[in-house]
């Protein structure tokens, strides 16, 4: 899942201060699960910003709206509509809510409140942690299912380094060497012949490096 943190107001605020009417819209998908984005959070922060301390002049009207998804152009088109009184629309989505939003209400300003942060998943009650960079080429069935790109501080291919010590990454004591993982994770597996294998340097086009990345679903016809 996407996770995102919210902006601190300081950030925020100069971003709508000149708007006299901002609906506040929150994000029921991902952002939501890791409650930075959803329907109460986008609640608080109007409640937030409304206060007049924050303002040299009269701080904006704020409302609020939450939708299922920001991500997605046809439940935006048909489930979603923008009060024509509206200047603003400040996002709780990741970035690619905050686009879709702005694609299809343009010229309307979407701002965003959250910084989108990474692919992750959740590890224990309310601790996120990332798992996936998206690289576009996966090398999770030659590394136990665990991932060197999003999990080794260096996103080594070919691992450990020389840093690694006692199970743990060389850049903190408390981060554990993805490398370490995949060995121990690999003997577990009966696999550690696939520790010998030399991975080629990645051909990083399909994780970006061609531009942004599109993918078509394979929907049949009736």
């Amino acid at each position: 899942m996407i996770t995102g943190d919210l902006k601190p107001v300081a950030e925020i605020v100069p971003t709508i201060a000149e708007f006299k009417k901002v609906l506040v819209v929150g994000c029921g998908g991902c952002v939501s699960v890791c409650l930075t984005g959803g329907d109460r959070e986008a609640r608080q922060l109007a409640l937030e910003l409304a206060a007049q301390r924050h303002y040299t002049a009269d701080p904006p009207d704020f409302t609020v709206q939450t939708i299922e998804r920001q991500c997605e152009t046809d439940w935006l088109e048909t489930y979603f509509q923008v009060p024509e009184d509206v200047d603003a629309v400040l996002s709780l989505a990741c970035g690619a809510g905050v686009q879709t939003m702005a694609a299809v209400y343009d010229p309307l300003p979407v701002i965003p409140a959250l910084n989108t942060t990474f692919l992750g998943a959740n590890i224990k009650q309310g601790v996120f942690q990332e798992m996936c960079r998206g690289c576009g080429d996966c090398v999770l069935a030659y590394t136990g299912g665990i991932c060197p790109v999003a999990r080794c501080a260096k996103g080594l291919y070919n691992g450990p380094c020389g840093g690694t010590n006692n199970g743990s990454c060389e850049i903190r004591t408390d981060v554990p060497c993805a490398w370490a993982m995949i060995f121990y994770r690999l003997k577990r597996m009966d696999k550690l012949d696939l520790m010998l294998e030399v991975r080629h340097p990645p051909d990083w086009r399909p994780g970006g490096g061609e531009g942004p990345r599109q993918l078509k679903a394979h929907i049949k016809e009736p």
